[in-house]
């Protein structure tokens, strides 16, 4: 570990916090995009046609009401993959704490975070920039410290020390969020004619891996990107940001601005729900552009089955006429295809992929 830090600060390592901090007027060219990747800011991206979909998670609770959530629910999912819950239960004094956390973490000298970097995608606890600041042909103008979060109390003694908040506050937002997940979960499942506790054993055991991101402004947004164009590994990604700035790919292959709404989360699901649901559901393709005069925050929650646990179509989902379109695969096995392979270039849910014919 100690000689990946120095190896890292060997090779210049300068954060995008860094470089914005420092007054630069241009993006260096290590994060120039090529032509055809650039986000062409300004474009008519968010299209007034398109609604996104919001749905109010507190109409669950009310059995008459359950079954018209429920089917917007199914809706969502299989059009976008993703959609923003409102009254979803988790205080605004538990979000605000720990978007104040965040803020002073990456405040911090950068000293201080380099104590955390590391460039191996196994770390419970890891800070970086870009997407992986050795590897990365393109980086991305982006910050971050992940950290696995439940259960809470075997990880939480590895989080930052500094800011002395950091583990209080972002404890409680990350234990709300699994409560939520769990939720969701189950709201997913009922919408797939599926029983609402299929998952349940496998998300009790599960992981949650935060990913807490700082998107710093930008002087030449239009030619960088935050995040380039993915999906997530996790069955569900539960997030949070402080101002708009993710873009969804929809199913014409346009990219959608998601709208920022006070007080609403944003859920999306990810290639462990695409591939339980058989294909029914989509994981969401989705990116991050960044801003000339506005940093940004944001905290992906990822709810993930255990490391080892393989996951496959839902039985019930198959038969003669729908046949197993995918593979089975692990958290582990993702882990191990992006410590070896570009996944820009292929996502990894394609590499299970089986063939029609």
């Amino acid at each position: 570990m100690e000689e990946t830090r120095k190896s890292l600060l060997d090779d210049s390592f300068r954060s995008a916090m860094t470089l914005t901090n420092s007054g630069v007027p241009q993006v260096p060219d290590r994060y120039v995009l090529p032509p055809s990747q650039r986000p062409a800011l300004g474009s008519s991206l968010g299209t007034s046609e398109t609604t996104l979909p919001v749905i109010d998670l507190s109409l669950l609770h009310q059995p008459l009401l359950r079954s018209r959530v429920i089917h917007e629910i199914s809706m969502a999912c299989k059009e976008f993959g993703f959609f923003q819950v409102i009254n979803h239960g988790i205080p605004s004094s538990v979000v605000k704490d720990a978007l104040d956390a965040a803020t002073q973490f990456f405040d911090l000298p950068v000293e201080e975070k380099m104590l955390l970097v590391s460039a191996n995608v196994h770390e419970p606890v890891r800070y970086g920039t870009s997407l992986n600041h050795s590897t990365d042909r393109v980086h991305y103008w982006r910050d971050f410290i992940k950290h696995y979060s439940h259960p809470l109390s075997k990880w939480i003694n590895m989080w930052p020390s500094n800011p002395p908040c950091y583990k209080d506050k972002v404890g409680k937002y990350a234990e709300a969020t699994y409560v939520l997940h769990k939720q969701l979960i189950e709201a997913i499942s009922e919408s797939l004619g599926l029983e609402k506790n299929y998952l349940q054993e496998e998300i009790e055991e599960g992981s949650q891996v935060m990913a807490v991101n700082c998107y710093p402004a930008c002087p030449e947004p239009e030619i960088a990107l935050g995040m380039p164009p993915h999906s997530d590994f996790s069955s569900l990604t539960i997030l949070l940001q402080s101002s708009q700035g993710l873009q969804i790919m929809d199913c014409n292959k346009n990219w959608v601005c998601v709208p920022y709404i006070e007080g609403a989360l944003i859920v999306q699901l990810g290639d462990q729900v695409e591939v339980m649901s058989n294909g029914i559901y989509k994981s969401v393709i989705h990116r991050v552009t960044v801003n000339k005069d506005v940093k940004r925050l944001s905290f992906a929650s990822l709810h993930s089955l255990p490391l080892h646990k393989k996951i496959s179509p839902a039985p019930k989902l198959v038969n003669a006429n729908n046949t197993p379109a995918y593979g089975e695969f692990s958290f582990n096995d993702f882990l191990d295809y992006i410590s070896s392979n570009d996944f820009i270039q292929q996502r990894f849910i394609d590499t299970i992929k089986k063939n029609s014919s």
